[in-house]
């Protein structure tokens, strides 16, 4: 049961509505079948698309870029590979699954917070996100410790996005699961037109959404229970099936759209932002 679509992107936004129906999607996100950024027509002459998936220890993103040909194919390749090679090096120096881990390290005492200038940087919005949301995103309130996963892929999936940006692409995707940053225009040369499915109920129409710029941040996806705890109890939540967030930076979103999952229909209150964030959707379990 929807019980909150508040705060609906207008004509302008960052992510408005698709002007019609039957729109074939260029991403799709929380799918469990047809794999996202397939779409290879319309693409203009004067453009290259390329696509690459990255699995890492803990999900697996993609990546669709739609670059000027005078880039050429090698310079494009470049490109897509210091993405892919920025996610994978987050997966193995920050992962908190890998006890190796610079984060894993943190948790167990050997390292401080400031011993690496990237691992500040990650704690640091992690502690500003627990005061942006009245502590209902905390890292240090899980069970093992320190764990930045709320935020962590969304931070990861925007570094890449920005390697792309230094080699000279600015119409680009990066995605996992239903969380998405876009910017410029998909390779068809209008906005990125996304599906965003149901995490439960495959049979129902997804919501579309059409952007240029900005992120969608989701947590719950999955339709798995019990993976986000109430960080003032320590116990887990199911207020929601899913609570999905859009906004400037994926980092952010997907960390308003945890403490959201966290806080249940309480936390709607606290939305729009001051900073630009909104919910898309928030589904109960019910």
């Amino acid at each position: 049961m929807l019980i909150h679509q508040a705060n609906r992107p207008r004509s302008g936004d960052r992510a408005v509505p698709p002007s019609g129906r039957g729109t074939i999607p260029d991403l799709r996100l929380g799918a469990r079948s047809a794999p996202p950024g397939e779409r290879s027509d319309g693409s203009p002459a004067d453009r290259i698309v390329a696509r690459h998936t990255v699995p890492t220890s803990t999900t697996e993103f993609s990546l669709v870029l739609s670059a000027p040909a005078e880039l050429g194919r090698r310079g494009i390749g470049e490109a897509l590979r210091d993405a892919v090679a920025e996610l994978r090096a987050i997966d193995l120096t920050y992962s908190p699954a890998r006890p190796g881990s610079l984060v894993s390290r943190l948790r167990r005492g050997e390292i401080s917070a400031d011993s690496y200038p990237p691992l500040a940087d990650i704690v640091a919005r992690c502690a500003a996100m627990r005061a942006a949301t009245d502590g209902w995103f905390d890292a240090w309130a899980v069970p093992g410790g320190f764990d930045p996963g709320g935020l962590l892929n969304g931070w990861a999936v925007e570094r890449a996005a920005a390697r792309l940006r230094a080699a000279g692409i600015g119409d680009y995707a990066v995605f996992s699961g239903a969380d998405v940053v876009v910017r410029g225009h998909a390779p068809h040369g209008g906005p990125w037109r996304i599906a965003l499915h149901h995490p439960t109920e495959s049979h129902r129409p997804p919501m579309m959404l059409e952007m240029t710029a900005g992120a969608v941040g989701t947590s719950g996806v999955t339709g798995r229970r019990d993976h986000v705890v109430d960080p003032h109890t320590g116990k887990p939540v199911n207020h929601f099936l899913a609570a999905t967030v859009t906004g400037p930076d994926l980092a952010v979103a997907d960390a308003y759209a945890t403490a959201l999952f966290a806080a249940g229909p309480a936390g709607l209150d606290g939305f729009p932002t001051t900073d630009g964030y909104r919910v898309l959707f928030a589904t109960t379990t019910e």
